[in-house]
């Protein structure tokens, strides 16, 4: 267990990274990868996490989102179900207070699509509050819905659910309907049993957009 949110919540919460072992990199060849919010990639050979949203920022580079306990700047990334297209991207940033990063996708190695699985997102909006319905797609186990608590500890910045995620669902994209509202980090206590804690895309949003740079102006495909 790590206190993944112990400056918000005081909580114990488990991080959603899988850990893998022996994973070798394939072989870039010319087909490129189908990314979008749900899918699987695998960062540096060793851990598993889920795309939570892919698009354009006000620069017209192609980025992406994603836990920030799933790596650091630097760290390559593979797509999990097509390791053949070779690295597909690139970690630029990483915040490990609001835990998520920014990916840099290589747009010759990577087709961006607005669905993976049971989610489709076409926008992005605010927090979701008690008692929405709240719908996630993890590259662990895929598409599960369940109530929102809302900011349970008034942090302005997470939302609780009690929705099904286990190890590798980490950055998978929280949506209401085809609006993206927060993305996957961590879980309390029991995988799938006890509650799923995320942070809100407008909180991820406010603070890459004031940041500037890569990902500012980010807009999903």
């Amino acid at each position: 267990m790590i206190n993944k949110l112990a400056g918000a919540t005081g909580a114990f919460a488990i991080a959603l990274s899988t850990a893998l072992l022996g994973a070798g990199a394939a072989q870039a060849d010319s087909a490129p990868a189908v990314i979008g919010g749900g899918s699987g990639i695998i960062i540096d050979d060793q851990f598993e996490c889920t795309v939570t949203t892919i698009g354009y920022d006000g620069s017209g580079r192609l980025v992406g989102l994603t836990a920030g306990h799933c790596g650091d700047a630097g760290a390559r990334v593979w797509a999990e179900k097509d390791r053949a297209a070779g690295q597909i991207g690139q970690f630029v940033y990483s915040n490990h207070d609001l835990d998520y990063a920014i990916i840099q996708f290589d747009p010759g190695r990577v087709t961006p699509v607005n669905r993976i699985g049971g989610v489709t997102i076409t926008g992005m909006g605010g927090p979701a509050g008690f008692p929405t319905i709240v719908c996630k797609e993890g590259r662990t186990t895929g598409n599960t819905c369940g109530i929102s608590w809302g900011d349970v500890f008034d942090t302005n910045v997470e939302t609780w659910s009690q929705m099904c995620v286990v190890e590798g669902d980490s950055g998978a994209p929280v949506v209401v309907g085809t609006t993206l509202v927060g993305m996957v980090n961590a879980y309390l206590a029991v995988a799938c049993l006890g509650p799923e804690v995320g942070t809100n895309i407008s909180s991820i949003m406010d603070d890459i957009n004031g940041r500037g740079g890569i990902g500012a102006g980010y807009r999903p495909i």
